[in-house]
């Protein structure tokens, strides 16, 4: 069994809390020890895309033609293994002015789902969580991220078990480009009802916590 847990971070919506922004932002976990088996999958895929004319350099669900992204969808479908899907949904207009802050905001959701992720979750045959995020361009934004995630997995994990948070381009990881078309398919069913290729993921949706459920609002 391997004893690394790899599990890899997207973001849907903005970070503009006026009418003008999205109503919601979500977050997105998949999570998944090797092997990867849906990498050389889709590592088939771009060479087939490319040799049928088009210039693909990678994969992302906002950018692809829809007939990629149901080839795409098609390989993730058939290759779940393991795969689990975790989503932090925050309706944004419920957040107090505090958080408007982006610095402020991310760190806080990034850490709701991590701790809602990993609570109550095994780890016994765990040697070290490997938190992988898209390269993040502002370098105030990045510290507050990791230090955001490291606190979190401080508190959660055994203190046997070792932990890592990586920045790496999503172009450059099949994990990240997988994420991002996991949330993309959570975003759109939340920001417009649209269910087409959340249906498509929905078995290994494990949980979409909506932070509000509750009426609460938070006001940090």
């Amino acid at each position: 069994m391997n004893r690394y847990l790899y599990i890899f971070l997207d973001e849907g919506g903005n970070f503009d809390f006026s009418v003008r922004g999205t109503r919601f932002f979500t977050l997105t976990s998949v999570t998944k020890a090797r092997p990867f088996q849906i990498a050389p999958v889709l590592d088939h895929l771009k060479y087939d895309l490319i040799e049928t004319g088009l210039n693909i350099e990678y994969f992302h669900a906002s950018e692809d033609r829809q007939p990629v992204r149901d080839q795409v969808f098609s390989a993730i479908q058939n290759r779940f293994g393991a795969l689990r899907i975790d989503s932090l949904i925050v309706e944004k207009q419920k957040c107090g002015p505090a958080l408007y802050d982006e610095a402020k905001f991310y760190p806080l959701m990034l850490g709701y789902l991590l701790r809602y992720l990993l609570d109550g979750a095994e780890f016994r045959a765990i040697e070290e969580v490997i938190v992988v995020t898209d390269n993040i361009p502002v370098k105030r934004k990045s510290q507050a991220i990791e230090k955001a995630v490291k606190t979190i997995l401080t508190e959660m994990l055994p203190a046997d078990v070792k932990y890592r948070v990586l920045h790496h381009a999503s172009k450059s990881s099949f994990g990240l480009q997988v994420a991002d078309y996991c949330n993309w398919a959570v975003f759109r069913k939340w920001e417009r009802g649209d269910v087409r290729s959340y249906d498509l993921i929905r078995a290994r949706v494990r949980s979409e916590y909506d932070i509000f459920q509750n009426g609460k609002r938070l006001y940090y």
